[in-house]
């Protein structure tokens, strides 16, 4: 009927979940997975789903917020309590601004992050979970992600997880000198790629499963670079003395035997799910999640303080601006189903009495200005009060007020029905009974 909805949330990330709990988030369902199974729950109108390395996120769109509570209740099923975050209405807008800014990003700022939320849009209206409510609000977000990277500097000198991987590795040896296997030539492993180009490494070989795509990145690269398959990657790990991982695959791209004679080499696993195998960690090989990204990063975090407060500015602002068109939207929206309402119930009783009148004995054309005249002044004086307690009701926040009204005044609610055209003998009590009963 209209756009009318709340939106609900749910975030699980670095900031309070382990690299686990992040992996069963949603089930590990790809995002167009997890915006179909949702928009199929009751209530959900609409869906959208974002989910990186280091955060699984899903907000749905229902006429109440305890609808939506329900909707999201089974997201994250094994992550405790504590690392769950849930989101109403407002906390959501402002979440999605912060998240698409890069303020909740394990590297403040970082401009992967504004690409990933407009991927899960994309991903999102192919599964059929967007519509008005989170158009709004998913573009506003990326709206405030661009604006914030043109008109700050959160992203200088921005470090990407890429980037913080090869400084980790450059914290734990040598990088002069030194061969780097980057396993998976997606985007994050790209970026470690360039990140590594830039480095004092002599060699970067790319391990890929699709072995043209790796050519295209390695080809791209100053460093001396060379493409393998991605069963390659075992082997080419006792060359190696840094091993980046990013890829997409459901288990382990290496585990313990495949790294039992690399001898002293750094393993960094940017991988969701994970792509080395912890138990590989033997000394000799030392193995680093996400998680240990953290300390890289508090540095850059550091730095970017004041940018960050800049931006927080501007999300504030924005936000404002976007709850108030969403206030005014909704009340003019509950306002005008109203007035359309009752327009249909005055033509229909209007043109009744004239043609009764008319009957009588006819009307001139002034008196019939007249009786249409009072119409109009009934239905505009009989509304003025429910028009003000609904505006009122919007800058309050008040939300069900504003649904009861949508659905009091839904534009089918006044339309003739089979039994309005049923005999009345007869009828009474049991015709209201049905009607009540549809």
């Amino acid at each position: 009927m209209t756009d009318a909805g709340v939106i609900s949330g749910v975030t699980v990330s670095h900031t309070l979940a382990s690299v686990a709990e992040i992996e069963s988030a949603g089930g590990g369902a790809a995002v167009r997975e997890t915006v179909a199974e949702l928009r199929a729950r009751d209530g959900v109108t609409e869906a959208f789903a974002l989910s990186t390395c280091n955060r699984v996120e899903a907000y749905v769109v229902t006429e109440d917020a305890a609808t939506g509570r329900r909707a999201l209740a089974e997201f994250a099923p094994d992550v405790r309590d504590g690392a769950v975050v849930r989101l109403d209405h407002e906390e959501s807008l402002r979440h999605l601004m912060r998240v698409a800014a890069g303020l909740e990003s394990l590297v403040l700022g970082e401009d992967q992050i504004l690409g990933q939320v407009k991927r899960a849009l994309s991903e999102s209206r192919a599964a059929g979970g967007i519509g008005p409510v989170l158009e709004e609000a998913v573009m506003k977000a990326v709206h405030v992600g661009e604006r914030a990277r043109s008109e700050t500097a959160i992203n200088e000198g921005s470090l990407s997880l890429g980037s913080a991987a090869v400084d980790l590795a450059a914290r734990e040896t040598t990088l002069a000198g030194a061969t780097a296997l980057v396993v998976g030539a997606g985007e994050m492993g790209a970026l470690a790629a360039r990140e590594l180009d830039d480095s004092p490494v002599d060699r970067v070989v790319l391990a890929n499963r699709t072995l043209p795509h790796a050519e295209h990145v390695a080809a791209d690269l100053d460093t001396d670079a060379v493409a393998v398959g991605l069963d390659a990657a075992p082997a080419a790990t006792d060359e190696a003395d840094v091993v980046i991982a990013a890829t997409a695959a459901d288990g382990y791209v290496l585990d313990a035997g495949d790294l039992a004679g690399a001898g002293e080499t750094v393993c960094i696993d940017l991988g969701q799910p994970r792509d080395v195998d912890p138990a590989a960690d033997d000394g000799a090989v030392t193995v680093h999640d996400i998680d240990a990204l953290e300390a890289v990063t508090a540095e850059t975090r550091t730095r970017r303080r004041a940018e960050a407060e800049t931006v927080e500015s501007m999300i504030d602002a924005e936000f404002d601006r976007l709850l108030e068109a969403f206030k005014r939207k909704r009340a003019d929206e509950a306002i005008s189903a109203m007035y359309e309402s009752a327009e249909r119930t005055k033509a229909r009783e209007v043109e009744e009495a004239l043609t009764k009148l008319d009957a009588q004995g006819g009307l001139t054309a002034e008196q019939r200005e007249t009786v249409e005249g009072l119409a109009d002044a009934l239905v505009g004086q009989l509304l003025a009060a429910p028009t003000r307690s609904l505006r009122e009701a919007a800058a309050e926040d008040d939300w069900s007020t504003i649904h009861t009204a949508m659905q009091l005044f839904d534009p089918e609610f006044d339309r003739p029905s089979v039994t309005d055209d049923a005999p009345s003998g007869g009828q009474g009590a049991a015709g209201v009974s049905e009607r009540s009963d549809d």
